[in-house]
């Protein structure tokens, strides 16, 4: 089984390819698009340098690695995507023959988080248009809506979301995802000193979050924006058994 998980940034998505890694038939990879991202694109996002340095560049060479033999010959494999990496011209044909999740965020929670990292965020860096884009480019292509999870009721309850995301997908669950070793990871992205840190500390799924923050009124307009996409993708959202 080939998972592609398509998240915006700040979503849980490190902690999830982390939960995924921690299963002994899985092996994982961190945003295969994004070297190609920041070579087409021109952006100077932190480390850029050492990421072109160390990952592939090159689109048509990711894609292949996407269907291509699996590290370690694991008969599940996780790869942890960014729909805003998509650039046009970018090979999406091998999505199809993966199974595709769509891992989200309220954006209010995705800004506070974003502007630790890095000031003045735009809606191009916090992803939510190009989420839903490629959320309905896939629906057309595959025939049905991929499946969607929310990071906010995956940490309200993990084990329960992520038995149902195992479910929804024809996974077994295994109880070794709601746990992992603190620290770097042979398999995070070149990237990770600068993103991930918080999670390098973490040892499982951070618990439930409070109500929402207060943003600043110069992010009114970004906000409004995002909400109405994280809306439609919230009406796919998995629900725990219990409807929780």
């Amino acid at each position: 089984m080939r998972i592609a998980m398509w998240s915006g940034p700040r979503n849980l998505s490190t902690a999830m390819m982390y939960s995924f890694a921690s299963r002994s038939d899985c092996a994982v990879w961190d945003e295969p698009f994004y070297a190609p991202f920041l070579a087409t694109s021109g952006r100077v996002d932190p480390m850029r340098t050492e990421t072109l340095a160390r990952e592939e560049a090159d689109p048509v060479t990711v894609a292949s690695r996407c269907l291509g033999p699996v590290p370690r010959n694991k008969p599940v494999f996780y790869q942890k995507h960014m729909p805003h990496h998509m650039l046009p011209g970018f090979p999406l044909d091998w999505a199809a023959e993966v199974t595709n999740v769509f891992l989200i965020r309220h954006p209010v929670r995705v800004i506070e988080s974003y502007l630790k990292k890095r000031s003045h965020p735009n809606e191009d860096d916090i992803g939510f248009g190009a989420q839903i884009r490629l959320f309905d480019q896939l629906t057309k292509r595959i025939g049905h809506a991929p499946v969607v999870i929310d990071s906010s009721d995956i940490r309200r309850n993990p084990e329960v979301m992520l038995r149902a995301l195992c479910e929804a997908i024809g996974l077994d669950f295994d109880p070794a995802m709601l746990s992992w070793q603190a620290g770097p990871k042979p398999f995070d992205g070149a990237w990770a000193p600068h993103w991930y840190p918080e999670v390098w500390n973490s040892t499982g799924i951070a618990p439930a979050e409070g109500p929402l923050p207060e943003l600043g009124a110069e992010y009114d307009g970004l906000l409004a924006g995002a909400l109405p996409h994280y809306e439609r993708l919230a009406a796919y959202a998995l629900k725990s058994p219990s409807g929780s």
